[in-house]
Formats: structure tokens, C-alpha cells, sequence
């Protein structure tokens, strides 16, 4: 009996979790949405603190393929932000030059050129 009241346990703390984390993604969504105005906003949280578990669906049911592209644009946003701060390093920039000019599209002269000028940086 000791087993199946501690899985039955850890099965109440999984859901417990699982729920939070639903409705964390779903006020987090709520809140970075640029496409809807703040009264809407208000209406979607009074519904998500008096119905919680309604509202959390009901958004999920309602908006699941907007969170979804919202999420890859923030996804895709915050990798550019940071390919464009750091950059390439120059072994990328080596390789890349290695591949031109296995591929024929570099004479060896402008690899020579180009590959001294990225060993310069």
C-alpha cells in the first residue's frame, strides 16, 4: 500500500508542476503579445485568476498556434541577437573559405588573399 500511495504522490506533484508551468507560459505569452491591446489582457488575466484551470485551457485552445509563432520569431529574434554581437570566429571563417575553394568557387590566389585577411583580424 506504502508503493501505491508514493506513486500516486509523485504523480499529484508531476501534475502540480506540469500545471504551473502551464500557467507561467500562458501569462508569459499574455504579456509579450504585441498583436492585442491592454483591456484584453486584463479580461484574459481575470479569467485566468477566477477560472484558473478553464482559462488556462480555454487560452491553450484559443491561441496554441499564435504561442507557437510567437515563440519561434522570439527564438529566431534572440539567435540573430546574438550571431550579430558575437559573430563568427576565424576557424568558421577558415572553413568557410576551405569549402569555397574545394567547391571551385575560390582561385587559390583570392583564398590565399582572403585567408590572410581573416588570420589579420
Amino acid at each position: 500500500m506504502a508503493i501505491a500511495t508514493f506513486f500516486f504522490g509523485a504523480l499529484m506533484v508531476f501534475f502540480i508542476i506540469m500545471w504551473f508551468w502551464l500557467l507561467i507560459t500562458v501569462i508569459g505569452d499574455l504579456f509579450s503579445r504585441d498583436d492585442i491591446g491592454g483591456f484584453a489582457k486584463v479580461l484574459w488575466i481575470i479569467f485566468l485568476v477566477f477560472l484558473p484551470y478553464l482559462g488556462v485551457f480555454a487560452y491553450l485552445l484559443t491561441q496554441s498556434a499564435g504561442m507557437a509563432g510567437r515563440s519561434r520569431h522570439a527564438a529566431v529574434e534572440a539567435r540573430d541577437s546574438i550571431r550579430s554581437f558575437v559573430g563568427f570566429s576565424a576557424a568558421d571563417e577558415l572553413e568557410k573559405l576551405d569549402r569555397l575553394k574545394a567547391g571551385g568557387s575560390l582561385t587559390a590566389e583570392e583564398h590565399a588573399r582572403l585567408r590572410a585577411k581573416v588570420l589579420a583580424q
